[in-house]
């Protein structure tokens, strides 16, 4: 009886020290684990690359008004018609495509005479109508030119004016993919300097944060959170800039 008690307490006793055992094997295993996944995610350099490049628009708009003002609204009408001819005549003269001219519809303000206290009448003083013309063009520098001579219509009694042209690239989408892996690889170019000069090394991406595109005259340092799209220049630059973090090994 007594023997058969020793046994069950030496059987208790292994498998508590079987219990114990595995325990302490599992808490260490698992304290190594936790450990790689603290270096893992402690272990890490995050720098920011930047890439740029110059690009030249490829596409342009411009926008130019005339307006007539008198006294009778058919003869102002009139009149603006007759401008209209002369203004699109001007611009095929300087090479614009008559398919790239867009002609606005008129728009037309009444001036009523004032009183003595400079308040508005009823009668009517005269009527000023406005009309806009619009080309859109691959022709870039040809707009460009263009839009630097319109003002000689003045010379033919037309009261025109002349807006600066906006310029465009309309290969942005390719582009931005472009730019994005130069400025990721400009970003693992930088962390390879910094763990070189501590005496390690690096080792995969562990993330990667697109910035907000620049696109800004060339000699141009404006930089903004919501990003910078130039369209007063024929010849800008783009800039990417990538936030990456980088194991370190």
């Amino acid at each position: 009886m007594s023997n058969g008690r020793i046994l069950r307490n030496s059987q208790i006793i292994i498998l508590g020290v079987c219990i114990a055992a595995a325990t302490i094997a599992s808490s260490i295993i698992f304290s190594k684990g936790f450990m790689k996944v603290m270096r893992f995610s402690r272990e890490v350099i995050t720098v920011t690359g930047s890439a740029q490049k110059e690009i030249t628009s490829d596409y342009a708009v411009w926008y130019g008004e005339f307006s007539r003002r008198d006294a009778d609204l058919a003869t102002a009408y009139r009149s603006l018609k007759d401008d209209l001819e002369k203004v699109k005549t001007h611009l095929i003269s300087k090479g614009v495509k008559e398919t790239d001219i867009t002609v606005s519809q008129a728009l037309t303000q009444t001036f009523y005479q004032k009183n003595e206290k400079g308040n508005d009448t009823n009668v009517i003083e005269g009527y000023c109508l406005k009309m806009s013309v619009c080309v859109q063009s691959n022709d870039v520098y040809g707009l460009e030119k263009m839009s630097r001579e319109s003002t000689e219509l003045i010379d033919q009694g037309i009261h025109f004016e002349s807006h600066p042209p906006e310029y465009f690239y309309t290969k942005l989408e390719e582009l931005k993919i472009e730019m994005l892996a130069n400025a990721t690889e400009n970003a693992k170019m930088r962390a390879e300097k910094m763990a070189q000069a501590t005496g390690n090394r690096i080792g995969s991406i562990r993330s990667a944060k697109m910035g907000v595109f620049q696109i800004t005259p060339v000699n141009s340092t404006e930089v903004a959170d919501w990003g910078v799209n130039d369209t007063s220049s024929l010849i800008k630059k783009m800039t990417a800039v990538v936030t990456v973090s980088i194991a370190i090994e």
